[in-house]
């Protein structure tokens, strides 16, 4: 089969529980239950994810652990985010296909089959939303910090390339926010000069330009502090195929952070025009 459908989707802490979602960000809470309704009408094989919450050093991990089962606490904000159990299968021969495909083009990548490891809260919080009966198989990806904008990018061709050849159909998801210069008061957006390239972003990639969306990210990681400085937009830029539309679905800040929610999707399955979408930019 091939990889079906794109998405940049929001974890910001304060989504984890959904009766504790503030005002502001409940249109990214009610997108994703929405997205949750359409992977369980339409369910894929498996989702491959990275989070920008999985930061390893050196190596590209896999997380090759055959079922992902455990509580998680969030080290930074435990008080936001505690005594969360989940349970998902995973893909171990498709991880361990991903692993090999990397070391096979020279990237340092691991393969990680270990059931006490915890999943992250960048991780967990989408997948409450989007698979919330814990029936679709998930692979984790790390953001790996050595690795360049190019690295990163290169590595996810070649997961996209083994994805597009494999008989399942396959979900990508790039869990992290545009602008990240955190202050305290979840209620406060970015600066105007913050947000302003995050406009400018959205609006490359709404346009479906996406090779100044990429161009532009080291600076806009500088002066705005992208999330993992990018790597998980690099990635999904990876994974897009040229016939995909972007759909814009929502927004909102958290602690000086912005975060969108924007599916990449075949024609057919697009209910949304993305010019209109893209208006949706406040």
């Amino acid at each position: 089969m091939t990889i079906e459908l794109c998405m940049l989707l929001p974890h910001v802490p304060s989504l984890c529980y959904e009766d504790q979602v503030p005002e502001f960000q409940k249109d990214m809470a009610n997108a994703m239950k929405e997205l949750g309704k359409e992977l369980s009408n339409n369910k894929p094989d498996v989702i491959v994810l990275v989070s920008c919450h999985w930061p390893s050093t050196f190596f590209h991990y896999v997380d090759a652990t055959p079922v992902h089962k455990g509580i998680l606490i969030a080290t930074e904000a435990p008080d936001l985010i505690r005594d969360v159990p989940y349970c998902y299968p995973g893909d171990n021969e498709l991880a361990l296909e991903l692993v090999k495909s990397g070391e096979d083009l020279g990237l340092q990548v691991k393969a990680v089959n270990d059931p006490y490891f915890v999943w992250d809260y960048g991780s967990v919080v989408p997948l409450r939303y989007i698979v919330p009966n814990e029936d679709i198989p998930v692979i984790n990806l790390s953001v790996t910090l050595a690795a360049s904008l190019e690295e990163t990018y290169t590595w996810g061709q070649q997961i996209a390339k083994v994805l597009r050849n494999t008989d399942k159909r396959v979900v990508f998801i790039s869990s992290g926010a545009l602008s990240h210069n955190l202050v305290r008061g979840r209620h406060n957006k970015p600066t105007v000069t913050e947000h302003s390239m995050d406009k400018q972003f959205v609006e490359f990639v709404m346009n479906k330009d996406y090779e100044s969306a990429y161009n532009m990210l080291p600076e806009y990681a500088r002066f705005a502090k992208v999330e993992s400085g990018g790597r998980h937009l690099a990635m999904l830029f990876s994974m897009i195929d040229k016939d995909f539309e972007p759909v814009y679905l929502a927004d909102g800040q958290s602690s000086g952070s912005w975060n969108v929610l924007i599916t990449f999707g075949n024609k057919e399955l697009v209910t949304v025009n993305a010019t209109e979408a893209s208006e949706h930019v406040k």
